[in-house]
């Protein structure tokens, strides 16, 4: 072993000296400090990590960070954190984008990053809302949602990231609240454990734009008995006294309280994140915390091959069968060249 990694790093290496500049009780605050602790519990060295954001408030993040740092432009976030991955595949990349920014101008690659399966870990911070550009709808703005861009309540539907990860065979996808600490430190951690893109979906308040988002499903006196806290391995139950649990229900979920209509403990399903089916993942990432609990934790971890590991496999066997030992001796042997005159 190393002397390297025989280092213990603190959350304190992760920081740096300037103060965050988000509105006070924004939640990008808490999401900010539990990535320090999360990355220490990591242990990548800072000089050995990357953090890329795209444009909003999220994307200020790597400003407060102690690591290497590239604040690209707007939706453009995932490609430039692909191209890092795929370049230098020892480095951790973590990828910072806002609902807006990850979603709307960056759909597209976010989708991509997800079918490449780039092992980059995407924080997805959602707050329905544009809170940089001062309040107009998302791509995850409920139908309805009154904001300065739809005066009259929007007449569309809203985006669920789950879905658009599991649609583009993502394989990992974990959600938390930004007040729900303990647990965003949990999947941030497994998020950067798991071998290809993960995304992990931080439910955060936006106190001036769309404050309240999330309190039906996250103040303390609902919480319980509107969200689920999946955990491998363990009974997907939930409740204040872990007295209600779900079951299957036909093709679909149902939630009962056990010892009330002939449901026990044993109709209770068990979590399973690693089944390569996505089925029964994708039901439990799209309940809304209404008709079912809205689940938290990590939902999906799946192993698969990685694009930057495949593409490094694919030069090393190109170079040993052309004989190649950097790009000046390949460009140095092709027998296709032009004079320029």
């Amino acid at each position: 072993m190393t002397q390297e990694t025989e280092i213990k790093f603190t959350a304190a290496d992760y920081k740096n000296e300037q103060t965050p500049r988000w509105c006070p009780g924004c939640g990008d605050h808490a999401i900010l400090n539990v990535l320090h602790k999360a990355m220490s519990d990591i242990g990548v060295a800072p000089k050995d990590t990357v953090v890329v954001s795209g444009i909003g408030c999220s994307s200020r993040l790597p400003y407060y960070m102690n690591t290497y740092g590239m604040h690209t432009i707007h939706g453009r976030a995932a490609a430039i954190a692909t191209g890092v991955k795929t370049a230098r595949p020892d480095l951790t990349v973590w990828q910072i984008s806002g609902d807006g920014d990850g979603l709307a101008i960056g759909g597209n690659h976010f989708i991509h990053a997800l079918r490449r399966n780039i092992d980059i870990n995407i924080i997805l911070f959602n707050n329905k809302i544009y809170g940089l550009t001062k309040g107009q709808y998302s791509p995850t703005s409920e139908r309805g949602t009154v904001s300065k861009s739809s005066p009259y309540g929007t007449t569309e539907d809203p985006f669920i990231p789950a879905e658009l990860c599991f649609g583009a065979r993502g394989n990992f996808f974990a959600r938390s609240f930004d007040i729900a600490l303990d647990t965003t430190r949990e999947v941030m951690v497994a998020a950067a454990r798991h071998k290809g893109t993960s995304v992990v979906e931080v439910m955060q308040n936006c106190v001036i734009f769309n404050h309240g988002a999330y309190a039906a499903i996250s103040d303390k006196e609902h919480r319980a008995d509107h969200t689920i806290h999946l955990r491998q391995g363990e009974k997907m139950l939930f409740g204040a006294n872990m007295e209600k649990g779900l079951v299957q229900d036909g093709f679909g979920l149902k939630a009962v309280t056990v010892g009330e209509d002939g449901y026990t403990l044993d109709d209770v399903l068990v979590h399973d994140a690693h089944t390569p089916s996505y089925y029964l993942h994708e039901m439990l990432a799209m309940m809304n915390g209404h008709e079912l609990p809205m689940a938290i934790g990590v939902i999906r971890d799946v192993e698969a091959p990685t694009y930057e590991a495949g593409v490094e496999a694919q030069v090393e066997q190109v170079k040993a069968a052309k004989g190649y030992t950097s790009l000046r001796d390949m460009i140095l042997r092709t027998t296709e060249s032009w004079e320029v005159k």
